[in-house]
């Protein structure tokens, strides 16, 4: 599976988008649970690394239950922006080993959080490139793919309800703070939402090795939805349906797959181009 934008519309927060319906931790959609337990929504979670605290704590969006760091960095948080907490509490590299796992890069500095609530597909509004994700449940994937998605100033992060990514620690680390300045929309059934994007005036363009066109003929219309299927199975069949085209990226070399994040950030930036070309 082969797995512009305009400063203004960087800086609005995450499910501000002018003309939305949508306002941040109202979703207005019951919350569906997943089949597997490890998928399962936390009420509280840990995010660790100096990146992706730093941008925990300028997100109003959320709720700070307790920051532990280190002298250190605390003093990186610092220097990164970060206003500290009244409640920070000092703690050492082995506690924190302790209570993430020795093999956490945590960086001295870890908070818990209250996950963020995901926002029903209408909180798009006037969004123009958003990343669709088909059952990509990997979170260092996860993560990589967030990181360009906002890299490339991508509006939003569509995934279903079940077989989806869940929010946690390896994939907000992943993410090196991305989680925190992308909308997250959380859809019950991803042919409709796909149904739906196109209403909206979105072209859906499917990414799949074996794609029936190039990605650059591909790119089309002023908005793009790139739709990503997980590693191995690629896009289901009724997602492949749903798309105005399923394109392939032409590899010249021995090796005609990427990864699903390799394949997101060479795809994301295609589009990027083809948008800024669009509204020039």
């Amino acid at each position: 599976m082969t797995d512009e934008n305009k400063q203004s519309r960087s800086q609005r927060q995450p499910g501000h988008f002018r003309g939305g319906k949508g306002k941040p931790g109202h979703h207005g959609q019951r919350r569906f649970g997943s089949n597997a337990p490890a998928e399962r929504r936390p009420d509280q979670l840990w995010i660790y690394g100096v990146h992706a605290v730093a941008a925990v704590l300028a997100n109003p969006r959320r709720k700070v239950l307790q920051l532990l760091a280190t002298q250190n960095a605390a003093s990186r948080l610092v220097e990164e922006g970060a206003t500290l907490p009244a409640g920070l509490r000092d703690t050492s590299p082995r506690d924190l080993d302790k209570l993430l796992g020795a093999d956490s890069v945590h960086q001295g500095v870890a908070v818990e959080v209250a996950p963020l609530e995901p926002l029903p597909l209408d909180a798009l509004g006037d969004a123009r490139l958003v990343v669709v994700l088909d059952q990509v449940t990997d979170p260092h994937n996860v993560g990589a793919i967030l990181r360009s998605a906002v890299a490339f100033g991508a509006d939003a992060l569509v995934t279903t309800g079940r077989h989806a990514p869940t929010e946690t620690g390896v994939l907000a680390k992943s993410a090196s703070g991305a989680l925190e300045h992308i909308a997250m929309i959380e859809v019950p059934n991803l042919a409709t939402a796909l149904t739906d994007l196109r209403d909206m005036g979105f072209t859906c363009v499917g990414l799949d090795s074996e794609g029936t066109t190039s990605i650059e003929d591909g790119m089309q219309g002023e908005k793009i939805a790139l739709v990503l299927g997980a590693e191995g199975k690629g896009l289901r069949r009724l997602t492949r349906d749903r798309c105005d085209v399923v394109a392939r990226l032409d590899m010249p070399g021995a090796i005609k797959s990427l990864n699903v994040s390799n394949a997101a950030v060479l795809s994301l930036y295609l589009a990027h181009r083809h948008l800024g070309t669009a509204t020039g």
